[in-house]
């Protein structure tokens, strides 16, 4: 495994997915099993299918009505899980450089519902028919772009879309902006929203049976900082990052290989995440230890960016000095294995 250049840590957690708003209603889901998906609507795609909204989630808890007009679903719930994982780390904004903090968010959906809707109105009446206020939100990088102007961070701000890895994609891009001394601070996981249009989507596409099957939304972030800055400011820790890797593409005659450079040794002393369509690789699974493993789109529904939630709730698990394995894919790539351990109990 890669090691991390400069020890980073994991400050604060933020979680809104099918399970409820919070990080003690994503460690109950972990800790019963239970799945928070629901019985999807049948005049969407027929009977029979699953999702995972995030029904809990209420915008009136975090902003006022009229604020909140202004914002596509991923930017209300990044601003309010962004906000909840600055609490969690203890970080005051009106304390710190806000040039040392920065953003960088995995998104998949994010938009779509504002794209539809604006275009509906120049289709419908032309020029005259598109609403500006709309217009800002029609981007995956809404979300960031939002959370960072409600809460003053001014250091490094982006987004990735890759697909089942776009949260993982973004700690990665996270942990070389701290290494590189870019920011003491960044904010990092993914949001994803879900919507009746996008499960009409899947269903003309024949997706709902396999890649879109129970799909959910929500937000999952986590804090991450230098460890010398966390010390410096006597933050708890709630564990570290040590250690990322990543496979662009594994072809099927070279599979051992690929798998061989992506797994750490000694496999059995990992605790273990599966995330974004991991779970459908007979090759990769066949070489996982017998153990329980954690599969957090079983619980609160898959998404493009549900590493954030997956890695978080991970996390959660770990008793201090525990070590965990998440690992992620996409079918056309890339594959990601992200070492974390365990801190203490906060």
């Amino acid at each position: 495994m890669n090691p991390v250049t400069h020890d980073i840590v994991i400050t604060g957690l933020a979680a809104i997915s099918a399970a409820g708003v919070g990080l003690e209603a994503l460690a109950a889901a972990v800790s019963d099993g239970e799945s928070r998906l629901r019985p999807m609507p049948e005049d969407l795609a027929g009977a029979g299918h699953l999702w995972g909204p995030a029904e809990g989630f209420r915008v009136a808890d975090f902003m006022p009505p009229l604020k909140a007009r202004k914002f596509d679903r991923c930017s209300l719930m990044a601003v309010a899980a962004a906000g909840m994982a600055l609490q969690d780390a203890a970080i005051d904004l009106k304390g710190v450089e806000p040039t040392r903090v920065g953003i960088v968010l995995g998104c998949g959906f994010g938009g779509i519902a504002n794209s539809v809707e604006f275009l509906s109105g120049y289709f419908a009446s032309g020029v005259d028919g598109l609403a500006p206020m709309l217009f800002p939100n029609t981007v995956a990088n809404a979300a960031a772009s939002n959370a960072s102007i409600e809460h003053g961070i001014q250091g490094p701000n982006v987004t990735i879309v890759q697909r089942f890895c776009s949260a993982e994609t973004a700690l990665s891009m996270a942990c070389r902006f701290l290494e590189e001394g870019r920011a003491d601070v960044i904010i990092t996981g993914g949001v994803d929203e879900l919507n009746a249009m996008m499960i009409k989507g899947f269903d003309a596409m024949k997706q709902l049976g396999s890649y879109a099957g129970g799909f959910g939304e929500g937000c999952g972030l986590l804090v991450l900082e230098r460890r010398d800055h966390a010390e410096r400011r006597g933050a708890p820790v709630r564990g570290a990052i040590t250690g990322i890797r990543s496979v662009g593409l594994i072809l099927p005659d070279a599979e051992d290989e690929g798998f061989a450079r992506l797994l750490p040794e000694e496999l059995s002393r990992y605790r273990i995440s599966i995330s974004g369509t991991a779970d459908r690789l007979p090759r990769l699974l066949e070489r996982l230890p017998d153990a329980p493993q954690l599969a957090l789109h079983r619980l609160t529904g898959r998404s493009l960016a549900m590493g954030g939630l997956a890695l978080a709730a991970l996390l959660l698990a770990l008793r201090e000095g525990e070590q965990g394995l998440h690992l992620a894919a996409s079918p056309e790539g890339p594959f990601v294995a992200i070492e974390i351990s365990g801190g203490a109990p906060v």
